[in-house]
């Protein structure tokens, strides 16, 4: 349906994320994690020309000594927080609202590759917990409102990427090792389930696909389909090998695998809703590229990036595409480039935008703010 100009105006962003890479000889200027936003309100889709006309630096976070690899975001009650996950091997949370560092956690022995805020623990025990996987061959869990670690899954080698189930209320935890193995976690018990082998190198990322259409429970608490209750559910890995693989969680058994890339594949997407059987990747290739599962096929490479892409990202964003006369959706990149580029996911002619950062982009997200209070500026 068609916007009027007076909806537009009032559309607004989510918000993305990047990491500054700053020489150790500037100790005192830190890493930096940047948000950027055009308003605080929140529709379901945003009008990408009024973000590339609009947007603008909205906080800096300080505190990191070394890259930022990963970020993620989530709500607790009325609070919004980031937690990080660095090459200065810590953990640490973010206030939002308040702008300020409120926990760190320096156990891991080695640099810490992702985090990710548990909706497991929250749900089913009301604890605010972080999840962050390490080179130090571990994965931990912080209760970051009490300060205290919680639980440790040991794996062989470093472990890279991991993403809670979409089911079952996260109870679930998938992880890509450098030792060339998938393993699925039961949060609950602690005990690894599954492992899934297949890639010839290490394994840089994982994701799992999302929350099936026809599922009825919001919260999707419970699912007693399959063994564990992923039937019907995939992962896709990207890999050190060059390729990306699909996985069936229940039978745990391979059953598509993508070539294409001519380097390291650093970060894969399952796309949101309409979307669901598309894989968007990154590569140290400099490209970003488009997989149909149903045909096993490549359906688009953008290219434009001069170094490796980092991080990828479904956006909120659409805009009106003339070839096809309707809107499409817009997808975001990440790069060592210095850049995050912006394109038309069904057009791999040039960028639609570009921002140029002064260092490295390692990790961005989107994320919605809560509506500002009219007492502050």
């Amino acid at each position: 349906m068609k916007q009027s100009k007076e909806e537009e105006t009032q559309i607004i962003i989510h918000h993305w994320m990047r990491m500054l890479h700053i020489k150790f000889g500037w100790i005192k200027d830190f890493d930096k994690l940047v948000v950027n936003y055009v308003s605080p309100f929140a529709y379901t889709i945003f009008i990408f020309d009024t973000f590339r006309s609009s947007s603008k630096l909205l906080n800096t976070f300080t505190g990191h000594i070394n890259w930022v690899y990963s970020i993620d975001h989530s709500t607790f009650g009325d609070c919004q927080f980031i937690c990080s996950g660095s090459n200065d091997k810590t953990v640490r949370v973010w206030d939002i609202e308040n702008n300020k560092q409120i926990q760190s956690f320096n156990e891991h022995s080695d640099d810490v590759y992702c985090v990710k805020f548990s909706p497991y623990h929250y749900h089913n025990h009301h604890q605010n917990v972080i999840c962050s996987s390490s080179w130090d061959r571990t994965i931990r869990f912080w209760d970051f409102k009490h300060n205290r670690q919680l639980q440790i899954f040991n794996e062989f080698n470093g472990v890279c990427g991991i993403k809670f189930s979409p089911f079952n209320g996260g109870r679930y935890l998938c992880s890509g090792s450098y030792d060339k193995t998938i393993r699925l976690w039961d949060i609950e018990t602690s005990r690894s389930l599954h492992v899934f082998n297949g890639h010839r190198y290490g394994i840089w990322c994982v994701d799992i696909s999302p929350l099936r259409s026809n599922n009825n429970n919001n919260d999707n608490k419970s699912n007693n389909i399959g063994v564990i209750g992923g039937n019907g559910y995939t992962i896709c890995s990207g890999s050190f090998d060059k390729t990306i693989r699909i996985w069936d969680i229940e039978t745990t058994k391979q059953f598509n695998v993508f070539n294409g890339h001519e380097s390291y594949v650093r970060c894969v997407k399952y796309g949101p809703n309409e979307l669901k059987n598309i894989i968007l990747s990154g590569s140290d290739d400099f490209s970003v590229r488009l997989w149909d599962i149903r045909s096993s096929k490549q359906i688009q490479v953008f290219n434009g990036h001069t170094n490796d892409v980092t991080c990828v990202e479904y956006s909120p964003f659409v805009i009106k595409n003339s070839e096809f006369g309707d809107n499409s959706n817009v997808i975001c990149s990440g790069s060592c480039d210095n850049t995050i580029r912006f394109w038309d996911i069904r057009s791999n002619k040039n960028q639609l935008y570009a921002i140029r950062v002064y260092e490295q982009v390692l990790c961005l997200k989107f994320i919605e703010l809560k509506k500002v209070n009219n007492n502050k500026n």
